[in-house]
């Protein structure tokens, strides 16, 4: 990717029955998305029509075939280029309901944006959300995207990271991310995931991509399972043989990283600046804490793909679909996180 010119993002429209076509319409007409990248939306070009309607935007929306046909009279906050993909069934599936045929729409839409990012068409790609269940009945058995995502890269160390960018809630100068150990499963079956080598390797990509974001030395604090940090084998061991030794792995590879830490207190640190970058061991436990600092603002990120991925933090919101006042704050981030990720040298590794 030349330096001189401004990265092409992908972004993929998430189910058509939830608020992603929305958001993305949204959020269109703000001169951010634009002075930092070249946007292009992948999905059905009615349902975007009817989410510009829904919005007020006014947006002109520009079928276009291919990446190639991308000009500067296709990139501005009027003009919506995008490129179709999936079928018309879409736009017969009532807004807000869980359904095979927007299930499909979003995985095809997914699937086309990772082709073009890998195939270096693309420079990389920002999702809007879809429905798990959704997929689940079109026939793709994936608990989301990044599992999705994951395989289509041919990966099989990956993380989700949360994020928040500089000055959000946080003082870390490069802002503040919280990756997950272990993500969209039970409770119970990710006990048996927290491994001395999951752990590691999420320290691993927490301090790579904290560097991709401009930071020289990151600082990792690692959560505890139990409370109170486990209290020397009082309220369970896995801190001892299992945290504790993947954090002075870590350090043995040259990561700044301290833990295991309380997660009741951690997330306040990371918040004042203590840390850069959080290793949560399981969904809510990151999830919540961040989110709780400010939801609107976070952008997920997968770490260990060989592509630019982001995309909001939240989900499908059937209860709001449709109705004209989806937040697009997240999917403004997600874009310029995404610019910022593809306009640095390497990959999310």
């Amino acid at each position: 990717m030349s330096e001189h010119r401004r990265p092409i993002l992908a972004l993929s429209m998430g189910d058509a029955a939830g608020v992603g076509p929305e958001v993305i319409a949204g959020c269109w007409s703000d001169a951010r998305i634009h002075a930092v990248c070249r946007p292009v939306v992948l999905g059905h070009p009615e349902v975007l029509r009817r989410a510009s309607d829904a919005r007020g935007a006014g947006l002109v929306v520009e079928r276009i075939d291919s990446v190639a046909q991308l000009d500067d009279s296709l990139n501005d906050a009027a003009t919506l280029p995008c490129i179709a993909v999936g079928d018309a069934d879409v736009l017969e599936v009532p807004h807000g309901t869980h359904d095979a045929r927007t299930g499909e729409g979003a995985y095809q839409a997914v699937f086309a944006a990772a082709e073009l990012a890998l195939s270096g068409e693309i420079d990389g790609m920002v999702t809007a959300p879809l429905s798990k269940a959704a997929l689940r009945a079109a026939g793709y058995d994936y608990p989301g995207h990044t599992e999705l995502l994951a395989e289509l890269c041919g990966v099989s160390q990956f993380a989700m990271m949360l994020y928040l960018p500089p000055g959000v809630a946080n003082k870390s100068p490069a802002g503040l991310g919280v990756a997950h150990v272990t993500l969209h499963m039970s409770l119970r079956e990710a006990l048996d995931q927290i491994t001395i080598d999951a752990v590691a390797q999420k320290c691993q990509l927490a301090d790579d991509m904290m560097r991709r974001l401009g930071l020289a030395a990151p600082r990792v604090g690692v959560a505890a399972l139990n409370p109170h940090a486990g209290e020397q084998g009082l309220f369970g061991e896995e801190e001892l043989r299992v945290i504790s030794p993947a954090v002075e792995r870590a350090r043995g590879q040259g990561i700044d990283t301290t833990g295991p830490l309380p997660a009741d207190t951690l997330m306040i640190a990371a918040r004042n600046g203590e840390f850069d970058a959080v290793v949560a061991q399981y969904h809510d436990q990151g999830h919540i804490a961040l989110k709780l600092l400010a939801m609107h603002s976070a952008v997920n990120v997968t770490l260990g793909l060989p592509i630019v991925r982001t995309s909001v933090a939240h989900g499908t919101a059937f209860d709001l679909a449709w109705q004209g006042k989806a937040e697009t704050t997240g999917m403004v981030a997600a874009i310029e996180t995404a610019a910022k990720l593809a306009s640095s040298s390497s990959v999310v590794q």
